[in-house]
Parts: structure tokens; C-alpha cells; sequence
């Protein structure tokens, strides 16, 4: 199965997770295309100032991979500067956000996996 860029169904999250300014979501596939349990498998992308609130991944795990731009990952009193080729990885009850801070688009992989 193949989903070119273009074709993805996009949303608009007006302050995600509790962030700043509005984040575009486009999924590459949906939940119900996976044989596997997968929540979201999305291209997300975080305007200049933007951000994605902290919130945490109970009984799933998350994996964002930078694609472009620049930005800084939250993980309780850690902000870690991340870029392109980045890998993030939050599960097992724990949080992150993430904020663009960088003069241009923020865009990353999202992944969130479920357990059970």
C-alpha cells in the first residue's frame, strides 16, 4: 500500500495537546490499515512558535522522527534540541511536548503504537 505525498488526509489542530498556534496533521494511513495496533501514523507539521503541549502516552508509545526544521523536545525538566534525522521515542506513562524553534516549518513522523 502506497500513500503519495498529496493524497494524505489533512486536519488542522488548533493549540494541540494544550500548544501553541495550529499544527497540520496528515495521515499516511489510517488506524484500520494496520494489521498491528497503531493509533496514528501521521506527518505533522509545527509552524514557526508553534508547539505541541506535554501530554503523556499511557499503555502506548510514541515515536517521532525530524523529517525538517528545528525544535526542541520536552521531557519533564529536559529540553533537548532536536533536527532532521532525530529519532524520539515516549511510552510506558511518560511525557513529552515540543516546540518549533526555528525560522521555518517544524515537520516530524509521528508513530504511536497502542499495547494491548
Amino acid at each position: 500500500m502506497i500513500t503519495r505525498d498529496g493524497e494524505m488526509t489533512a486536519e488542522l489542530r488548533e493549540g494541540m495537546r494544550g500548544g501553541k498556534g495550529t499544527v497540520k496533521v496528515e495521515n499516511w494511513f489510517a488506524p484500520e490499515a494496520f494489521g498491528a495496533k497503531v493509533r496514528l501514523c501521521a506527518r505533522l507539521t509545527v509552524p514557526p512558535g508553534g508547539s505541541i503541549g506535554t501530554h503523556s502516552h499511557e499503555a502506548e508509545d510514541e515515536i517521532y522522527i525530524v523529517l525538517s526544521g528545528r525544535g526542541i523536545i520536552i521531557e519533564g525538566d529536559s529540553r533537548t534540541p532536536v533536527g532532521p534525522g532525530d529519532a524520539i521515542l515516549t511510552g510506558k506513562g511518560g511525557a513529552h511536548g515540543v516546540e518549533n524553534t526555528g525560522a521555518g516549518p517544524l515537520v516530524i513522523a509521528a508513530i504511536i503504537m497502542l499495547y494491548a
